[in-house]
C-alpha cells in the first residue's frame, strides 16, 4: 500500500508575485493568466490516473486569502459540500467528484511580512541599510519586523503538521488499515509558507532556510519513506497513480 502523501499547491500568479512585492495580508486576486494556468494544472495533475487522484484525498486545508481559495475554486476538483466561502469567480465545470472536506485555517496563510508587506526584496534591503541594519535580510533567519518571526511560523506549522500525521496519516499507514480508505491531503496556500512547510515536514530548522522554489500554481509533494510515519520525506518526483 502506498504512502500517504500531502500535496502542496502555491496559489495562482497576481500582479504582486509578478513584480517580487511580498504578499501577506494583502488580498488581491489572480491575474487572468494565473487563472488559466490553475486551470491548466488542474487538468493536467487531478484525475483518477493523475498524481492527484481525487477518491484519496481525505481533507483540504486552505488559506483564509483569497487568492488561494480561487486556486482551489479552479483546480478540477468536484466537492460534495458548498465552498465555504463564497464565491471568487466563475468555474468552467463542476470538476471531478471528491470527497474531502475543505478547511480554512490561519495556520497555513502566507507570513506575515509587517513593515516589509508590499515591498521587493532589493527594496527591503536597502531600508534596511538607511536605518543601520544588516541589508543582508534573510527572511528564513531574521523574520519581519512588525510581523512573524521565524520561530512563529514554527509554531503554526508544526500544529498543522502534527495534525496532519495524527487524524489523516496514522489511521491509514497500520498494519490493519484498509488499503481503499482515503488518505491524501490538499494544502492550497502561498509561496513562503508552504517551502517553510516543506521544510518544517522534513524536520529542518527555518534558519538553514530552503533552498527549494515553489512557483506561482506550482505543486508539490510531501510523504514519508519506508512507509514509517517517523521517517517524513520531501517527494522529489511522484508518479501518476495507475490501478492495476
Amino acid at each position: 500500500m502506498p504512502s500517504p502523501r500531502v500535496f502542496i499547491v502555491r496559489h495562482g500568479e497576481t500582479e504582486w508575485s509578478l513584480n517580487g512585492r511580498h504578499t501577506g495580508s494583502t488580498d488581491i486576486p489572480l491575474t487572468a493568466n494565473g487563472e488559466k494556468r490553475v486551470r491548466a494544472t488542474g487538468k493536467a495533475l487531478i484525475g483518477p490516473d493523475r498524481l492527484i487522484v481525487p477518491k484519496k484525498l481525505v481533507h483540504v486545508y486552505v488559506s483564509p486569502r483569497k487568492r488561494a481559495q480561487r486556486t482551489l475554486e479552479l483546480l478540477n476538483l468536484g466537492f460534495e459540500e458548498p465552498f465555504p466561502w463564497n464565491a471568487h469567480g466563475e468555474r468552467d465545470s463542476e470538476g471531478l467528484k471528491c470527497t474531502a472536506r475543505i478547511e480554512v485555517t490561519e495556520d497555513i496563510r502566507e507570513w506575515d511580512y509587517g513593515d516589509y508587506e508590499g515591498i521587493t526584496t532589493p527594496n527591503i534591503k536597502k531600508m534596511r541599510k538607511e536605518q543601520g541594519l544588516d541589508p543582508n535580510w534573510d527572511i528564513w533567519r531574521d523574520g519581519c519586523p512588525g510581523g512573524e518571526s521565524p520561530e512563529d511560523i514554527n509554531k503554526r506549522l508544526d500544529r498543522l503538521i502534527k495534525e496532519i500525521r495524527e487524524k489523516w496519516h496514522r489511521p491509514v499507514m497500520g498494519e490493519d488499515a484498509d488499503p481503499q480508505q482515503p488518505g491524501d491531503v490538499l494544502v492550497v496556500a502561498h509561496g513562503h509558507i508552504l517551502r517553510a512547510f516543506a521544510h518544517r515536514w522534513a524536520g529542518q530548522s527555518l534558519k538553514d532556510g530552503p533552498t527549494f522554489l515553489l512557483e506561482a500554481g506550482g505543486v508539490g509533494t510531501l510523504s514519508y519513506e519506508h512507509h514509517n510515519i517517523e521517517e517524513p520525506a520531501i517527494l522529489l518526483g511522484g508518479a501518476f497513480i495507475v490501478d492495476i
